[in-house]
């Protein structure tokens, strides 16, 4: 007891209380001033970069000329200017090449335009309507036509890969979808591999993905809601969710979040991540990013709400809880009871991966006494001859074991795998036989980096390497004391985080039965009657009571 109080009546360790407890308040403080600077920015007016007064004319040349002065001279952008086949009227189509399937222009357009039949006798050759008419429903052999009139979005049809059908004597342009492009083939996930499960994840084209949503059901209430987002380059993002079972107030939450992104260019859907979180300050991801179509699947059955982006082979699940960072598909694929342990299992990794360093270092530094006594020896003797202090030490072999891991990331896959196991062995040889660490601390960082890799979730993983530093240095300053209030520091952040209005640490805040059957064991299938009641579906039953 009184090395306990001698221990707290020491100056530095007051001042390191200070400074543990000062940075979480004033982070919350910082991050409570940057969102009302966002909340400002958002309600900014957007920059056109077409102008207003680009109204469409009936005369064919005034219409092809203002879309040549938007896009300007580019090669890629193909002007093919033509004789309707009924009335030898001036008409011109506009592509870009590479974005089209062209074999589809040139029967289901092309030649049905120009080899077009005359008009019949009830219609009017000289009526914009009519000749719009005709060609809608007795030319064109294109199932996706849509007619507009606003230039801005006419540009952004072309540039997104549709087909533009001027006539001249209509003041509307003809948007015809043929589009076609490279995409890749279905493969297995790359960072969510499973044993049990199905072995395909999404691509990058837009509607192969909601295709692979499509197939998994035949619920009519499945339900896709597109936006364009990016003022430069626009992109297409669909909003996925089961309209009987997602609640109302989440669902336009997510809708208003992405309405008023305000971008120029969305290049992956870590983009939108980062745009529409509730607290870019906070260390732990809010937004849970996915490649596997069975487990969007499973979320937006339960609730929640999926979003799409094209271009991206990754899907963004709203919202996101701590306790879905370490959970797998696979966890509902195999029997309960060894899937309940494995799940266990990763809590106490991701413990581990953050706080095992840390606690050797205020073992060794601070509380050698609560060392039994053979164990002290053991890690005595191995400790002689190192120069540097435990931080230090761990430090070197923290810091070599995430370059290593950036390396072998960065490297072609053969060379990669061999740079990250061979490194890591030589590495840690050498350093020990140089004297600069100790083989039980090669041991500890080894034990700490294979239970970094036990996490499901990339991002989760990255967070608990980040508060590993934090946590050492906590532990440094203070000893367990140092680590005591890291940890209560790291849960007052957590319970007062929220995603899309959801508490993160749910269930584990809002007790509910039926969500505890899922957090931290897997109860039996049969047993789980109910959806989440974090979310509030509206159908919250989900499977009939045995």
């Amino acid at each position: 007891m009184g090395e306990i109080l001698q221990f707290l009546g020491r100056t530095d360790v007051w001042l390191g209380t200070i400074v543990v407890v000062l940075i979480p308040i004033g982070l919350t403080l910082l991050t409570d001033k940057v969102k009302k600077l966002r909340e400002k920015q958002h309600t900014r007016i957007e920059q056109q970069f077409i102008p207003e007064n680009h109204v469409l004319s009936a005369k064919l040349s005034v219409n092809v000329n203002q879309l040549k002065a938007i896009v300007g001279d580019s090669s890629d952008i193909i002007f093919r200017q033509f004789k309707l086949g009924m009335d030898n009227r001036s008409c011109s189509i506009v592509h870009i090449d590479g974005l089209v399937d062209q074999q589809q222009l040139q029967q289901s357009i092309l030649h049905s335009l120009m080899h077009a039949k005359q008009m019949k006798s009830g219609l009017n050759p000289f009526k914009s309507e009519s000749i719009k008419d005709y060609l809608l429903h007795h030319v064109l052999e294109v199932s996706d036509v849509t007619v507009i009139k606003d230039m801005k979005k006419i540009v952004r049809q072309l540039l997104s890969g549709s087909v533009l059908l001027f006539v001249d004597g209509l003041d509307e342009v003809v948007v015809l979808s043929v589009k076609k492009w490279l995409s890749r083939n279905l493969d297995e996930p790359i960072t969510e591999a499973l044993v049990r499960g199905p072995r395909m994840s999404f691509i990058e084209n837009l509607r192969d993905n909601t295709a692979m949503l499509r197939r998994m059901t035949t619920d009519a209430n499945l339900t896709f809601a597109d936006f364009e987002i990016g003022k430069r380059t626009s992109r297409q993002l669909t909003v996925a969710y089961v309209k009987d079972i997602a609640n109302e107030e989440l669902l336009n939450n997510v809708k208003e979040r992405i309405e008023n992104l305000d971008i120029d260019h969305a290049a992956e859907s870590g983009y939108i991540e980062q745009l529409i979180e509730d607290d870019y300050m906070s260390i732990f991801p809010q937004v849970q990013a996915t490649e596997r179509p069975d487990r969007v699947m499973g979320a937006i059955l339960e609730g929640r709400i999926a979003i799409l982006l094209d271009g991206t082979s990754y899907a963004l699940l709203v919202p996101a809880t701590f306790s879905m960072m370490l959970q797998s598909p696979e966890d509902y694929y195999e029997r309960w009871i060894p899937m309940s342990l494995i799940r266990l299992l990763r809590y106490v990794a991701a413990f581990l991966s953050i706080f095992l360093p840390s606690f050797y270092i205020a073992f060794v530094s601070f509380h050698q006494g609560l060392i039994p006594t053979d164990l002290a020896l053991a890690i005595a003797g191995t400790r002689v001859g190192v120069p540097f202090p435990t931080i230090i030490e761990a430090l070197l072999m923290e810091v070599s074991i995430e370059l290593l891991r950036e390396a072998g990331l960065r490297l072609p896959r053969p060379v990669g795998q061999t740079v990250g196991l061979v490194g890591a062995l030589i590495i840690g040889e050498a350093a020990v036989q140089a004297g600069l660490v100790s083989p039980i601390m090669v041991i500890v960082v080894a034990a700490t980096a294979i239970a970094s890799f036990v996490s499901p979730h990339y991002g989760a993983g990255i967070a608990q390497r980040a508060l590993r530093f934090l946590a050492m240095f906590s532990a440094a300053f203070l000893g367990l004391y140092g680590i005591s209030l890291f940890f209560l520091s790291l849960c007052v952040h957590a319970v007062k985080l929220r995603s899309f209005g959801v508490p993160y640490v749910t269930p584990g805040t809002l007790y509910s039965k039926d969500d505890w059957k899922d957090f931290f064991l897997r109860m039996p299938l049969f047993t789980m009657r109910k959806r989440p009641a974090e979310y509030f579906p509206k159908d919250q039953v989900r499977r009939k009571k045995y």
